[in-house]
């Protein structure tokens, strides 16, 4: 039980933030290396993926995934975090407008685009969170960021109660409450988030979760139960085998050539490749110009083995 590695999937409530959830996990599984893979608003809801032990060392490969949402939006209320729970800057009357045309409106917003970050964020600038900022009543510079919109699907148009329902599909680092403000000011009306549920991250949906409130209840073995493999969201990447010695080899930071390896399955992002030995993951590497080197070593087992 010592080596505890892998990602439990919490379905985070409202009213908790995600570093919530990882103290949870935390207490009840007994490792002190938790991490989140990526922070979810405190009154959001959905798929939150927590890793425990090495694979917490997952995270910066996981920028390659997309997220889903499903959101809803409401018309004529600007706020100073961008959704309804913030303080209400400005209301403004939201006109009759043609679903077809609301519809049309925000698919416009599909693609690359360029997205302000909230100044309610925990996105840092200059070593501060900008939230840090704004509690100060401090300006800063918030810098437009390229997102990925992939694909937007307009649910429901209810106008009566001036509310907008969409699942969104997006890059990391897209901010759902900026996307709102910003399809309101297209329609001239101003918006503001007022629900998401985060359904997907990766490989991850919401029938993978767990309730944050059975986690607290759950003895150690039955959290650990619960444990994805290290490498299981890290299906982009390509596969390779290796034999007992050039295993050893690649743990101990040695490049191996091409001939000598076996690729199982060829990746799709960036030549990265998941290492394995007799189906033990070794770790993430490269293989570039017919050559692979490692790019982290998450298995270090074989280091000193005798073949």
């Amino acid at each position: 039980m010592d080596n505890i590695n892998g990602v439990v999937v919490v379905n985070k409530p409202q009213n908790w933030t995600s570093h919530d959830c990882v103290a949870v996990v935390r207490r009840v599984i007994g490792v002190k290396r938790v991490g989140h893979t990526g922070t979810l608003d405190p009154m959001a809801t959905g798929v939150l993926p927590v890793c425990v032990g090495i694979a917490a060392r997952i995270n910066e490969y996981l920028d390659y995934d997309t997220k889903t949402y499903d959101c809803v939006m409401k018309l004529g209320i600007i706020t100073d975090t961008l959704d309804i729970w913030g303080e209400v800057l400005e209301e403004r009357p939201v006109p009759d407008m043609d679903e077809a045309v609301i519809a049309e409106t925000i698919m416009g917003f599909t693609g690359e685009i360029s997205q302000i970050p909230p100044k309610y964020s925990a996105l840092k600038v200059a070593g501060k969170k900008l939230y840090e900022y704004a509690r100060a009543g401090q300006e800063v510079e918030i810098k437009p960021r390229k997102i990925n919109i992939k694909h937007i699907s307009v649910n429901n148009i209810d106008l009566e109660n001036k509310e907008i329902s969409f699942t969104v599909e997006c890059s990391k680092g897209t901010y759902i409450r900026s996307l709102c403000a910003d399809i309101g000011e297209k329609l001239g009306c101003g918006a503001c988030m007022s629900g998401l549920v985060r359904t997907k991250t990766g490989v991850f949906t919401l029938d993978d979760t767990v309730d944050i409130e059975a986690v607290k209840k759950m003895s150690r073995e039955e959290l650990v139960s619960k444990l994805f493999p290290t490498d299981y969201p890290l299906v982009q990447f390509g596969r390779v085998e290796l034999s007992a010695n050039r295993a050893k080899d690649f743990v101990n930071g040695k490049k191996i050539p091409k001939r000598d390896l076996t690729i199982v399955r060829e990746s799709s992002r960036d030549d990265f490749y998941n290492v394995y030995f007799n189906d033990t993951f070794l770790g993430v590497a490269k293989l570039v110009k017919g050559v692979l080197s490692a790019h982290k070593v998450f298995d270090v087992r074989m280091q000193n083995v005798s073949i």
